[in-house]
Protein backbone atom coordinates (compact mmCIF):
# COMPACT_ATOMS: atom_id res chain seq x y z
CA UNK A 1 0.00 0.00 0.00
CA UNK A 2 1.09 3.26 -0.84
CA UNK A 3 -0.11 5.87 1.40
CA UNK A 4 -1.11 9.57 -0.20
CA UNK A 5 -2.53 10.95 2.64
CA UNK A 6 -3.56 10.06 6.23
CA UNK A 7 -7.07 9.24 4.74
CA UNK A 8 -6.45 7.86 1.16
CA UNK A 9 -4.03 4.81 0.57
CA UNK A 10 -3.60 3.08 -2.74
CA UNK A 11 -2.84 -0.39 -3.35
CA UNK A 12 0.09 -0.83 -5.59
CA UNK A 13 -1.89 -3.77 -7.90
CA UNK A 14 -3.69 -0.47 -9.25
CA UNK A 15 -0.62 0.80 -11.06
CA UNK A 16 0.78 -0.23 -14.13
CA UNK A 17 3.93 0.69 -15.36
CA UNK A 18 5.30 0.16 -19.48
CA UNK A 19 8.66 1.38 -20.41
CA UNK A 20 9.47 2.81 -23.36
CA UNK A 21 12.32 4.49 -25.19
CA UNK A 22 12.58 8.87 -23.97
CA UNK A 23 12.38 10.98 -26.81
CA UNK A 24 15.42 13.72 -27.06
CA UNK A 25 18.49 13.87 -28.01
CA UNK A 26 20.74 11.63 -26.51
CA UNK A 27 23.13 9.33 -28.41
CA UNK A 28 23.64 5.53 -28.67
CA UNK A 29 22.11 4.85 -25.01
CA UNK A 30 18.57 5.90 -26.05
CA UNK A 31 18.44 3.67 -28.96
CA UNK A 32 18.64 0.59 -26.97
CA UNK A 33 17.57 1.81 -23.53
CA UNK A 34 14.07 1.77 -22.41
CA UNK A 35 14.46 4.89 -20.00
CA UNK A 36 11.05 6.25 -19.95
CA UNK A 37 8.05 5.41 -17.40
CA UNK A 38 4.24 5.17 -18.70
CA UNK A 39 2.41 4.98 -15.10
CA UNK A 40 -1.23 4.09 -15.81
CA UNK A 41 -3.85 4.58 -13.11
CA UNK A 42 -7.46 3.55 -13.39
CA UNK A 43 -8.75 6.67 -11.46
CA UNK A 44 -12.72 5.48 -11.91
CA UNK A 45 -12.29 1.96 -11.09
CA UNK A 46 -10.35 2.58 -8.26
CA UNK A 47 -11.59 1.35 -4.68
CA UNK A 48 -9.07 3.53 -2.72
CA UNK A 49 -10.52 6.93 -3.86
CA UNK A 50 -13.70 8.81 -2.26
CA UNK A 51 -15.54 10.04 -5.22
CA UNK A 52 -15.35 13.77 -4.57
CA UNK A 53 -11.47 13.10 -4.81
CA UNK A 54 -12.01 11.09 -7.91
CA UNK A 55 -14.37 14.16 -9.41
CA UNK A 56 -11.64 16.64 -8.49
CA UNK A 57 -8.49 14.46 -9.52
CA UNK A 58 -10.36 14.06 -13.11
CA UNK A 59 -10.72 17.74 -13.37
CA UNK A 60 -7.14 18.53 -12.54
CA UNK A 61 -5.55 15.72 -14.76
CA UNK A 62 -7.10 17.45 -17.72
CA UNK A 63 -5.54 15.69 -20.89
CA UNK A 64 -3.38 12.96 -19.08
CA UNK A 65 -6.76 11.27 -18.15
CA UNK A 66 -8.16 9.25 -21.30
CA UNK A 67 -11.53 8.96 -22.07
CA UNK A 68 -11.81 5.54 -20.10
CA UNK A 69 -10.77 7.50 -17.07
CA UNK A 70 -6.93 5.93 -16.67
CA UNK A 71 -4.96 8.57 -15.70
CA UNK A 72 -1.00 8.34 -17.90
CA UNK A 73 1.94 10.03 -16.56
CA UNK A 74 4.90 9.79 -18.10
CA UNK A 75 8.46 10.51 -16.75
CA UNK A 76 11.34 10.63 -19.12
CA UNK A 77 13.52 13.50 -17.06
CA UNK A 78 15.92 11.56 -15.76
CA UNK A 79 18.78 9.21 -17.36
CA UNK A 80 17.78 5.97 -15.40
CA UNK A 81 14.51 4.12 -15.38
CA UNK A 82 14.31 4.01 -11.38
CA UNK A 83 14.96 7.44 -11.37
CA UNK A 84 11.78 8.24 -13.52
CA UNK A 85 9.84 5.51 -11.87
CA UNK A 86 10.17 7.91 -9.07
CA UNK A 87 9.40 10.59 -10.45
CA UNK A 88 6.67 9.37 -12.14
CA UNK A 89 5.19 8.00 -8.76
CA UNK A 90 5.53 11.41 -6.67
CA UNK A 91 3.95 13.13 -9.67
CA UNK A 92 0.99 11.33 -9.55
CA UNK A 93 0.92 10.92 -5.06
CA UNK A 94 1.23 15.15 -5.83
CA UNK A 95 -1.88 14.90 -7.87
CA UNK A 96 -4.17 12.88 -6.14
CA UNK A 97 -2.62 15.01 -2.74
CA UNK A 98 -3.96 18.11 -4.81
CA UNK A 99 -7.08 16.29 -5.30
CA UNK A 100 -7.79 15.64 -1.57
CA UNK A 101 -7.93 18.53 -0.81
CA UNK A 102 -11.70 20.22 -0.72
CA UNK A 103 -11.86 23.28 -2.22
CA UNK A 104 -12.96 26.37 -0.18
CA UNK A 105 -16.16 27.89 0.48
CA UNK A 106 -17.95 30.15 -2.12
CA UNK A 107 -16.91 33.47 -0.90
CA UNK A 108 -20.46 35.75 0.97
CA UNK A 109 -21.09 38.98 -0.34
CA UNK A 110 -21.08 41.48 2.34
CA UNK A 111 -22.13 45.24 2.37
CA UNK A 112 -20.04 47.86 3.79
CA UNK A 113 -21.31 49.28 7.25
CA UNK A 114 -22.33 52.93 8.10
CA UNK A 115 -19.04 53.54 9.90
CA UNK A 116 -16.89 52.08 7.48
CA UNK A 117 -18.78 54.66 4.67
CA UNK A 118 -18.86 57.73 6.89
CA UNK A 119 -14.72 57.30 7.52
CA UNK A 120 -14.63 56.69 3.74
CA UNK A 121 -16.62 60.19 2.90
CA UNK A 122 -14.65 61.58 5.57
CA UNK A 123 -11.29 60.58 4.08
CA UNK A 124 -12.63 61.34 0.34
CA UNK A 125 -13.68 65.53 1.84
CA UNK A 126 -10.32 65.56 3.76
CA UNK A 127 -8.34 64.81 0.28
CA UNK A 128 -10.37 67.19 -1.79
CA UNK A 129 -9.50 69.81 0.95
CA UNK A 130 -6.26 69.37 0.67
CA UNK A 131 -6.18 69.32 -3.21
CA UNK A 132 -8.22 72.58 -2.87
CA UNK A 133 -5.26 74.33 -0.85
CA UNK A 134 -2.33 73.53 -3.04
CA UNK A 135 -4.05 76.02 -5.86
CA UNK A 136 -2.62 79.58 -5.83
CA UNK A 137 -3.94 82.34 -3.25
CA UNK A 138 -5.27 84.30 -6.22
CA UNK A 139 -7.80 81.48 -7.26
CA UNK A 140 -10.06 81.69 -4.31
Amino acid sequence: MIQVTRNIAIDEAELQESFLRASGAGGQNIQKVETAVQLRFDVRHSPSLPEAVRERLERLAGRRMTQDGVLVITAQRHRTQPRNREDALERLLELIRAAAVPPPPPRRATKPTLGSKLRRIEGKSRRGEVKRLRGRPGDE
